[in-house]
């Protein structure tokens, strides 16, 4: 890893940490104004965030070491991907060795992690939070992985950079039906994965229906601030991702400084484009009954499988 690639990584991890709020905002806002309010600025995330960083922290008294470090986990495994992914350079650091799958599933640490925070609260809410989001997690995870497999029939490698580059030499690649086929299963999965309509409300309260807010129900203060940053970053990768997948036009082939501001523009305009359509879309959607998601899910499963056969037979 030389200077240039470490510069990547750096600016990468700037852009998410600052981005992924912002772009939480930015859902929050078209939301609001959808729905014939107002509504908080696009910066209220960050002030809530600055808010809760200096509030005091208060933890269950039964919870272990597991609870405390949950939120550590969420924004490291985040910030790790955010270095190591190509978001706005095929130069990232050690991009010879960023696996697609890796990279998936250190993102799922972080959800694994939260799940475990909390059953470690001992509380009802918590348990059941934790028990709906690992039945989600065990239905998409399937579904990732056949996505990737399709994803990367074309160059016999699951190199997440690699995939990347090829989109963005061939175009033929991007209009392929095993690619679109992929990238259709793939949003499911970012929606579910995300905690976004029709698979949870992220707007929602109401103890029988939530499963992501009965996640982090006990956390609060630096605690919270650290999971709603972490969150936030998540989206802005996954999203980052699906639009690098899509749509690579833009993303620097090489560590110049005017192609990493380049790069720069072009994965935030993309990222806001895609995330502003998706609140648009939560807008006019319901959240499907519980009993329902693995119907949703196993359609998502059924689509990247799909694009494996079609990208296997197509060959």
């Amino acid at each position: 890893m030389n200077l240039a690639t470490f510069a990547v990584g750096a600016v990468q991890l700037a852009l998410v940490v600052v981005g992924g709020p912002l772009l939480l905002g930015l859902m929050r806002r078209v939301r609001s104004r959808l729905e014939g309010r107002d509504g908080p600025p696009i910066t209220q995330p960050w002030r809530d965030i600055a808010k809760l960083a200096h509030k005091q922290r208060t933890r269950p008294t039964e919870s272990s070491w597991i609870f405390s470090a949950a939120p550590l986990v969420l924004v490291a495994t985040a910030a790790t991907v955010a270095t190591l992914a190509p978001l706005i350079a095929l130069t990232p650091p050690l991009a010879a060795s960023t696996d697609f799958i890796a990279v998936i599933f250190v993102l799922l640490v972080g959800s694994v992690a939260l799940a475990l925070a909390a059953l470690d609260t001992g509380t009802a809410f918590g348990g059941m939070g934790a028990s709906r989001a690992l039945t989600i997690g065990a239905l998409v995870e399937p579904a990732l992985l056949v996505a990737v497999l399709a994803l990367s029939l074309p160059l016999h490698s699951t190199n997440l950079v690699a995939i990347v580059a090829d989109g963005s030499r061939h175009a033929s690649v991007l209009v392929g039906p095993s690619h679109l086929l992929a990238l259709a299963s793939f949003i499911v999965v970012i929606l579910a994965e995300s905690g976004r309509l029709p698979v949870d409300n992220p707007s929602t309260h109401l103890e029988l229906t939530m499963i992501y807010e009965a996640l982090i129900l006990e956390y609060s203060g630096p605690d919270l601030a650290l999971v709603t940053l972490g969150e936030s970053m998540r989206l802005a990768i996954w999203l980052g991702l699906f639009v690098n997948l899509v749509a690579p036009a833009g993303v620097a082939a090489n560590a110049g400084a005017a192609a990493l501001v380049l790069g720069l523009v072009a994965v935030a305009a993309k990222v806001a484009l895609v995330g502003t359509i998706v609140a648009v879309y939560e807008v006019t959607t319901a959240k499907l009954r519980l009993f329902r998601l693995p119907e949703l899910l196993a359609g998502g499963f059924i689509l990247a499988l799909l694009g494996v056969v079609t990208g296997a037979v197509m060959r």
